[in-house]
């Protein structure tokens, strides 16, 4: 109640209505949803009005049922005035940028344009030995239909199908544009598998370009130094330093691929007292190679019960992602080795009994905790040859055609 007895209503323009459509929803039941604030004048329900294309087309449509947005939902209403934020229901093939303007004297506002996808990520369904059990939908045919479906208001995302039926080539606006939904598809009911995010290079006059993105890092100043280096080492050019109150305010240009991955070392680097956000600014020559994950991953050679002793036995051997008593399967990334190569390890076998009792027989076992990672994370830390399997109640890692030849791999 204080914000509308404190803040002023929008200032009512008078005139022609116009309103640009800058967002848009969907409902099964109605079709599509135009939503935007009214510029200039009223909408009223059921009045016929002049929908403005981008390719200069004027069509007549009317609006069948106008609502204005409340708290958390919606309210329908007859009528909307300058300034309010509405939906429209009934107006078909408009695009995002059109204008509802007057029937008799329609007057065009201003275009706008939604940023075109930057990174891209294969949706393919659950082959792994746990398929099935955890999903409600698990087909190629349910993701599929998802997919479709989520461009329908989704603006930035779009959706390719892939060398197979199962596979699915989805583009979206970064790691967290694409991570949003896989999370709503998993609390859903979906069980699949994704790839690691790729960048989508362009070629500008001759010239091999790619995504360039402008990150601002808010960080202590005893942390600063350290952020700058790993935003360097990823090719990042620094063009703000500045104090903000304790913290030091950094800005840099970086690309796109330089992101990836780069959260979980600054918040490590900081102890998790840096705040980063970035944004998509333009494309520009590719910077160079940039280094990835420098330590391999630990790979389960078999499938069953993780035991407490082999597990303390290989803690040297790395980072473990799984407690004791988790069941995992063969070719599952179990783990972060502490070099940079993969390790094929057995964290199945279990203490051989025998009848005789020694002093360490019954020594207390010291494991450290499990890393958990989030979707982003592990979205993140997977290599080009590692699917992520999303599960409603589950993440795995693992290695893509584990144990097909000689070698494991």
């Amino acid at each position: 109640m204080l914000l509308i007895e404190v803040i002023p209503e929008a200032p009512y323009n008078v005139g022609d209505p116009q309103m640009q459509i800058t967002s848009l929803d969907y409902s099964k039941f109605v079709g599509k949803i135009a939503i935007g604030r009214i510029f200039r004048g009223d909408l009223l329900e059921g009045k016929d009005y002049i929908l403005c294309k981008a390719d200069g087309v004027k069509k007549k449509v009317r609006i069948k049922e106008l609502h204005v947005f409340e708290g958390m939902g919606k309210v329908q209403v007859k009528k909307a005035r300058s300034g309010d934020i509405c939906s429209i229901v009934g107006i078909e093939d408009f695009e995002i940028g059109d204008t509802i303007a007057d029937l008799e004297s329609p007057e065009e506002l201003p275009r706008i344009a939604i940023d075109k996808p930057t990174m891209s990520m294969l949706f393919t369904i659950n082959n792994s030995p746990f398929f099935g059990k955890e999903g409600k939908y698990v087909t190629s045919r349910h993701i599929r239909d998802r997919l479709y479906a989520e461009l329908e208001r989704n603006l930035a995302l779009k959706v390719d199908d892939g060398p197979t039926e199962d596979k699915f080539n989805v583009y979206g606006r970064g790691i967290l544009h694409l991570s949003v939904l896989i999370e709503t598809m998993r609390r859903e009911g979906f069980e699949l598998q994704v790839g690691k995010p790729q960048v989508i290079y362009k070629e500008i006059d001759g010239v091999k370009c790619e995504p360039m993105e402008s990150l601002v890092i808010d960080v202590p100043d005893e942390f600063s130094g350290k952020a700058i280096e790993l935003v360097s080492q990823r090719k990042g050019d620094m063009l703000v330093m500045e104090p903000k109150g304790s913290l030091q305010h950094l800005e840099f240009d970086i690309p796109s691929r330089g992101l990836i991955g780069l959260r979980n070392n600054i918040l490590t680097a900081t102890a998790g007292n840096a705040v980063m956000t970035h944004r998509f600014r333009e494309y520009g020559p590719i910077k160079g190679n940039i280094p990835e994950r420098m330590k391999g991953s630990l790979i389960s050679m078999e499938a069953g019960v993780a035991t407490a002793f082999s597990i303390n036995k290989l803690q040297d051997r790395g980072r473990f992602f799984i407690s004791p008593g988790a069941e995992i399967y063969k070719g599952q990334v179990i783990g972060e080795n502490t070099r940079n190569d993969d390790l094929s390890i057995n964290v199945i076998k279990g203490k051989k009994l025998t009848n005789m009792r020694t002093q360490s027989t019954d020594a207390a076992v010291q494991i450290e905790p499990k890393i958990d990672f989030s979707l982003e994370e592990s979205m993140e830390f997977i290599q080009v040859d590692e699917y992520l399997e999303v599960t409603p109640s589950s993440l795995r890692m693992r290695k893509i055609g584990y144990g097909e030849n000689k070698r494991g791999y």
